[in-house]
């Protein structure tokens, strides 16, 4: 697509008032704006004071999210029953969240080589950063509550406040009718089920969402702080550290801001290399991080070498379904990618979303996962969200109930029929 529609087509990707002509390549409108959504009609033509659910439409995005989530776990509820499955375990206790619980409960370990009770060994839990574990411990310290129960707690809450940050992203660059559909879609993708479980999905893209809106609005002391945080959840911080210095690069050399940029670029990397530094010290070598993820995880950084190799068999030979869906899905970030380059989208969203791909179809193994990789990279659905902005209300409700039942039941499929595997 070609420059965003005139101003008054409310899908259109938003600029700000004091922005510089949009045929210049390098002026992306991250700058002051109003609030989100503020462009769009509050309340009642009459003059009316409206009421507090117009006034505060991040609670009909939190809303909207809660609902079509609950959607997703009814089905998954429904099918483990008829399995004669116990539901809740399969939030809490599969793949990464029995680490996170793990490690809440009983911390880090000291080395590489690690034990059982029964005596067998098993891989290191250092490669998990400690945001996550770190509330799960605070939640369960302060509340009755058992650690598998505060894990979930944390990442549902993290989930509401993910929803609200990509609501405020997608109203500021569009409407609020984009923002909210930007949160629905967020909220059924194939992978969507992890957002209920004790995963890190939902903490993480909390912080990028507000990371990114920040920086939007040029509030580069926030942002800066932000992607610190963030830097302490997953080591995919790097992406969104990289869309801070890289914005705030571009605000130096056109001398924006004074010193605010250069704190936000100074702040933005520590978080992830704190923890790197900690695990340094603890393995007794500078790269102890990169070493233990390559010699144990087996889930270093190889440049898509893995990927392509996959890729190449899944194309071949009969492979399982999540193979396939990771297929779609990178294919699909591909086609999107292109569109927030040609449309052009604000900066920092742009070195984001290319910085999350290359660093998802870069890690080595795991091409299953790679899929779910890719889940807080919710700037490549802004070119969605912003079309259907256009569409009629039947339209959009009968993708979303399409949506909410391929999401439902790929979510069941992966907690009932997926074995993991390298």
């Amino acid at each position: 697509m070609s420059a965003p529609a005139a101003a008054h087509d409310e899908s259109a990707p938003r600029r700000d008032l004091d922005a510089e002509s949009p045929t210049d390549p390098d002026r992306r409108g991250v700058t002051p704006a109003p609030a989100a959504g503020t462009g769009q009609p509050d309340g009642p033509a009459d003059g009316r004071r409206p009421g507090w659910w117009l006034r505060y439409p991040a609670a009909q995005a939190m809303a909207l999210y809660a609902l079509l989530r609950v959607s997703g776990l009814v089905i998954l509820a429904i099918f483990a029953h008829r399995a004669g499955t116990d539901f809740w375990p399969l939030l809490h206790s599969r793949f990464d969240s029995s680490w996170y619980v793990q490690i809440a409960d009983n911390g880090y370990d000291q080395g590489l080589v690690n034990h059982r009770p029964d005596g067998s060994s098993r891989l290191p839990n250092l490669p998990f950063f400690p945001l996550y574990p770190g509330l799960i411990a605070a939640v369960a310290a302060i509340t009755p509550f058992s650690t598998p129960v505060a894990a979930l707690i944390v990442s549902w809450l993290g989930g509401l406040a993910a929803a609200a940050g990509i609501y405020a992203v997608g109203a500021h660059l569009g409407s609020r009718r984009v923002g909210l559909l930007l949160v629905g879609l967020w909220a059924v993708l194939p992978h969507a089920i992890v957002q209920n479980m004790a995963y890190t999905e939902t903490i993480f893209t909390a912080l990028v969402a507000w990371t990114l809106y920040a920086l939007l609005r040029r509030q580069w002391l926030t942002a800066g702080l932000l992607c610190l945080v963030a830097g302490l959840s997953r080591p995919t911080a790097t992406t969104v550290a990289a869309a801070v210095g890289l914005t705030a690069l571009v605000a130096i050399v056109r001398r924006q801001d004074g010193w605010r940029p250069w704190v936000a670029a100074a702040l933005s990397p520590l978080g992830y290399l704190g923890y790197l530094a900690w695990i340094g010290h603890r393995l007794g070598r500078i790269d102890g991080y990169f070493h233990m993820q390559e010699t144990t995880w087996r889930i270093g950084f190889d440049g898509g070498a893995s990927t392509v190799k996959a890729l190449d068999e899944m194309l071949t030979q009969p492979t399982r379904l999540a193979f396939y869906m990771s297929t779609l899905l990178l294919g699909l970030a591909v086609v999107l990618i292109a569109l927030l380059v040609l449309h052009r989208y604000p900066l920092p969203l742009v070195i984001y979303s290319i910085a999350f791909f290359l660093i998802s179809i870069g890690t080595e193994n795991y091409y299953w996962a790679k899929g779910r990789y890719l889940m807080p990279a919710f700037t490549l659905l802004l070119p969605i969200a912003m079309g259907l902005g256009k569409a009629r209300r039947s339209t959009v409700v009968a993708l979303f109930v399409f949506l909410v039942l391929v999401s439902g039941w790929y979510g069941t499929y992966l907690c009932l029929v997926w074995k993991a595997s390298p």
